[in-house]
This record gives structure tokens, C-alpha cells and sequence, in this order.
């Protein structure tokens, strides 16, 4: 019983980093899918036993470990509540897209947090990986009944942390981001027992 659980053992900086591994991959997912970008610029790669697309732009690849780099240790210290990737025009700024990740903070294996004197979770990894999995296949089927975006588009990143966070240096203050006559779609959620995450994209209806 003890070696089960110690092979299930999850610590908070296990599970803040399997929430940003999901956050990658939903991210360059969501740009692959819409079309942000040439589709010859990403690779497949295997993952949750699926294939996913990673983008290969230096650009992106940066910015996204940069974000997430960050966001990590801000997550692991309960200081952010989700991040929003937003899908903008470039000719007017106007948001035509947002995926929200909603993170939630959960109290973990009570019993065996105790007896390792810092919070853990014993939840079973394979359990994890197919939970994000079904999300993954639900921002695919999702994408393909979006509105077309029909305009050159940008992106960024989103993330709404405790106002007491140091902010890193090139990063700026944003304010929320609201879209006109939005309809939203919640998708499933996935917990690794010390944190849940959910998935939920708003998006312009085409006037």
C-alpha cells in the first residue's frame, strides 16, 4: 500500500506543472486550429496518447515558455486564478476569441499531506493524462464549429494573478478583456486533486 502510495504521490509543483504541459499544448492547439498560423510551422508531437501540434516559431516558442515559466511558480504559490488567451483583429484590436483557464485550488490527500508535511495529491497520473486528454479532443471538436475568422489575427496571453505577484520586466499591465455579444462554451475540466482547471472559450457571434 505505502509503495502505491508514494508512486502516486503529486507534490504542488508536480501539479502546477502538469497544468502548464496543458496549457502549452492547449495553446498552440488553439492557434493551430484557427489558423493563426502557416500550418507547415508546427510539428506533430505525441502526448496524453494523442498527436498534438507544437508550433516551431522561435517567437512563440519563447513567449509561451516565458509565460509559463512564471505562471508555474505563481500557481504553485495560489496566486493566479486562470489565464486567458485571446484571439485578436490586428486591424482594430477588437477580441473576437477568448479561451479561458479557470484555475481552482484543491486541499490535496489530506492524510498523506500529513504524514509528508507538505501537500500532495495520490492521484493516479494515468487518470490525470486522460482527463486532459478528453479535454484536448473537446478544443478540437469545439474549433470546428467556431465563426470563421475571416481577418488577420494576433494573439497574447492573459494572466490574472493576486495583485501582491511581481511582475516580471517586458510584461504589462492589462485590463479585462470583454467581447461584444459573446456566446461561451464550457468544456470538460480535469483536477490533479491539488488543482482543478477548467476550459471555457467566448466567442463573437458574426453580425
Amino acid at each position: 500500500m505505502s509503495q502505491q502510495q508514494t508512486k502516486n504521490c503529486i507534490t504542488l509543483r508536480g501539479s502546477a506543472q502538469i497544468l502548464c504541459e496543458y496549457l502549452k499544448f492547449a495553446v498552440n492547439s488553439v492557434l493551430f486550429q484557427r489558423g493563426l498560423y502557416p500550418p507547415e510551422t508546427f510539428k506533430a508531437e505525441q502526448q496524453y496518447g494523442i498527436t498534438l501540434l507544437i508550433s516551431e516559431d522561435p517567437q512563440i516558442k519563447s513567449f509561451l515558455t516565458n509565460l509559463l515559466t512564471q505562471s508555474e511558480e505563481w500557481i504553485i504559490n495560489k496566486k493566479v486564478s486562470k489565464l486567458s488567451l485571446i484571439i485578436l483583429n490586428v486591424a482594430n484590436k477588437e477580441v473576437l476569441e477568448c479561451w479561458d483557464f479557470n484555475v481552482q485550488y484543491e486541499e490535496g490527500d489530506v492524510a498523506l499531506s500529513k504524514e509528508k508535511n507538505e501537500t500532495v495529491g495520490s492521484k493516479d497520473l494515468k487518470k490525470i493524462k486522460q482527463e486532459i486528454r478528453d479535454v484536448m479532443l473537446q478544443i478540437a471538436a469545439t474549433i470546428s464549429y467556431l465563426p470563421l475568422l475571416d481577418c488577420r489575427c494576433s494573439f497574447d496571453v492573459l494572466v490574472h494573478a493576486k495583485t501582491d505577484c511581481d511582475i516580471p520586466e517586458k510584461w504589462a499591465e492589462a485590463e479585462p478583456v470583454a467581447i461584444t455579444n459573446a456566446q461561451n462554451v464550457q468544456l470538460k475540466s480535469f483536477s490533479t486533486s491539488l488543482n482543478k482547471m477548467e476550459t471555457i472559450v467566448s466567442y463573437k457571434l458574426n453580425d
